[in-house]
C-alpha cells in the first residue's frame, strides 16, 4: 500500500497509468468502475478518491462521508452485476487524513489470467476496459477475445483442421524435423511412425515471422539482412529457427563445435540464452493475433516480440520456476530435438549467460496496449562499475540538502553510462519513465545534469 509521503507527492506529480484521482464530492463517483475494469486488466495500480484536478493541479478534497462511500465500494464491487469478478481484498483499501481531509486510497491488483477480462454492467464487449497512460479505454472486440483466450487453460497451437490434407504439410520440412528427431532420440517410437499417423497443425490467417539485421552505421538503411516470409524458402517455426539462430550467434565472439548433425557442441551460456530467448518467442506467441513475432539484431542489442500478453508476472519469470507455456505443443516439438526449457528455468539461464559477461540485464517489457512482449539483450555494453566512494559521498551529502534516493541512483547510472536511455533507467531504479524525466529535470534545473547533443544520439554529462 502507498505511504502518506508516497500519497503527497503523487499528487504534486499527477495521474499516470499508475494513478487515478476523483473527487467524490458526490459520493462514489460512476466512473471508478470503468477505473477498475482499466486496472486490474492492465498493470494495476492506484485510485485515490478526494484529490480533485483544477487548471492542470491536482488538491486535496476531503471525502464528506468516508464511511459510506466503502460501504457503497465494497456492495457494487462484490455485485457480479456491476463486476464481472470481485478483485479487491479488505487490505487494498485504506483511508488517510492529511491536514484534516480524508482521503480513500484503492490498490487494484492486476487480475489473474484467468479472470480477464474484468468488466462491468454484465457486457464483457461493452465494460471491457484497459488503461493507456493516464486514461480508461474501452477494449476492442479484438482486445477482448485475446483476453478470453488466454484466460483458458487449453493449449492454443492444437486443432484438426477441417479440409487440410498432408499435402499441405511441407516435406522436406517435415523431412528435417524427423532426421533431427531421430539424431536426438533413435529410441523413441514415434521414428517408426509414418506420414498416415502424423496430424496437421492448426492454421493461423495471421502467421507472419520477422527477422531484421542492422549492422551498418547508415541510418537511411532499415535493415543490412532480413529473413521473412518473401517465397524463397518454406516459412514455418522449424525453419525460422534455424535460419534465424545462425544468424543471431554468428558475431558472438566464444568457440563453439558443431557435431556431424549441425548442432552445437560444448557451446557457451550466451548461446545457449539466445537460443532460450528465440525459442520462447515461438511458443509464447498469440497466433491468432494479427501482429508479427519479430527479431531484430544490431550492433549493440537483441530485440525478440512477440504478440500476446505476459501469462505470469514479471516477478515470476526473473525469480524462475513458474511457466506457463501459451503453446504447450509447439514447446513440445522443439523439446523432442532438445531445444528449450520446461521448468520454468529458461530466463534464469538467460540472466545467468548475460551477468557471467558483465552485459546490462536483460530487460522484459510488456506491451498491455498492443497485447505485445518484447525482451531486449544488451551486448558488447559492459554494466556500470561500481560508483567511486567520493561520488557516493558527495550525493549523500547533497541528499540531506537537494536529492532524493532516486536522484541519486540517476546520478550514479548516467556517471557510469553516459548513454543510458530512460527506459533502462526506469527499470533499474524502479520508477516509471514519466517519474524519470520529472526527476532529470530537477537534476538538470539544479545544474547538476546536462544533455550532450540530440535525444537520440547524444549522451548525459554529470556535472558535480
Amino acid at each position: 500500500m502507498i505511504t502518506e509521503i508516497e500519497l503527497l507527492k503523487q499528487i504534486k506529480l499527477g495521474e499516470n497509468s499508475k494513478i487515478e484521482f476523483k473527487s467524490a464530492k458526490g459520493g462514489l463517483p460512476k466512473s471508478i468502475w470503468e477505473s477498475v475494469s482499466a486496472f486490474a486488466n492492465t498493470n494495476g495500480e492506484y485510485i485515490i478518491l478526494g484529490v480533485k484536478e483544477e487548471n492542470g493541479k491536482f488538491t486535496l478534497d476531503s471525502l464528506k462521508n468516508s464511511s459510506a462511500l466503502i460501504k457503497d465500494f465494497w456492495n457494487l464491487h462484490n455485485s457480479s452485476q456491476k463486476l464481472s469478478s470481485p478483485v479487491c481484498s479488505e487490505d487494498d483499501i485504506a483511508l488517510f487524513t492529511i491536514d484534516g481531509n480524508e482521503i480513500l486510497v484503492i490498490y487494484i491488483p492486476i487480475a489473474p489470467r484467468k479472470e480477464r477480462p474484468i468488466y462491468i454492467n454484465g457486457n464483457p464487449y461493452l465494460g471491457t476496459y484497459k488503461r493507456n497512460n493516464d486514461g480508461d479505454y474501452r477494449c476492442t472486440k479484438s482486445e477482448i477475445r485475446q483476453m478470453i483466450r488466454d484466460a483458458s487453460d487449453e493449449s492454443q497451437d492444437f486443432g484438426i483442421i477441417e479440409n487440410f490434407t498432408l499435402e499441405d504439410i511441407d516435406t522436406s520440412t517435415l523431412n528435417g524435423y524427423r532426421n533431427r528427431f531421430r539424431s536426438v532420440r533413435n529410441d523413441h517410437p514415434y521414428t517408426i511412425l509414418d506420414d498416415k499417423e502424423s496430424s496437421v497443425l492448426e492454421a493461423f490467417p495471421y502467421f507472419h515471422l520477422d527477422y531484421q539485421e542492422k549492422l551498418s552505421n547508415n541510418e537511411d538503411e532499415r535493415w543490412s539482412h532480413r529473413i521473412t516470409d518473401d517465397g524463397t524458402w518454406v516459412c514455418n517455426l522449424f525453419n525460422f529457427y534455424y535460419r534465424v539462430y545462425n544468424r543471431l550467434v554468428q558475431e558472438i565472439e566464444v568457440p563453439f563445435v558443431l557435431d556431424e548433425n549441425g548442432t552445437r557442441l560444448g557451446e557457451t551460456h550466451v548461446h545457449e540464452a539466445i537460443r532460450e530467448v528465440l525459442i520462447n518467442s515461438l511458443v509464447h506467441a498469440d497466433y491468432q493475433s494479427s501482429k508479427s513475432i519479430t527479431i531484430k539484431k544490431t550492433k549493440d542489442y537483441f530485440f525478440f516480440r512477440n504478440p500476446g500478453r505476459l501469462r505470469i508476472t514479471l516477478e515470476q519469470i526473473y525469480q524462475g520456476g513458474i511457466s506457463d507455456v501459451r503453446n504447450t505443443y509447439i514447446q513440445r516439438i522443439f523439446q523432442f530435438i532438445g531445444l528449450g526449457e520446461k521448468a520454468g528455468t529458461g530466463f534464469v539461464k538467460i540472466l545467468r549467460a548475460w551477468d557471467e559477461q558483465s552485459w546490462m540485464r536483460p530487460q522484459v517489457s510488456e506491451d498491455t496496449i498492443m497485447n505485445m512482449t518484447s525482451v531486449k539483450l544488451t551486448y558488447k555494453v559492459n554494466l556500470p562499475k561500481e560508483p567511486s566512494k567520493d561520488l557516493v559521498k558527495d550525493l549523500k551529502e547533497d541528499l540531506v540538502l537537494k536529492l532524493n534516493h532516486n536522484q541519486i541512483k540517476i546520478i550514479e547510472l548516467i556517471s557510469d553510462n553516459p548513454k543510458i536511455t530512460q527506459t533502462i533507467l526506469s527499470k533499474e531504479v524502479g520508477i516509471n519513465e514519466k517519474n524519470i524525466r520529472n526527476n532529470i529535470k530537477k537534476l538538470k534545473d539544479l545544474g547538476m545534469l546536462t544533455r550532450i547533443g540530440s535525444p537520440k544520439s547524444g549522451h548525459w554529462k554529470v556535472k558535480l
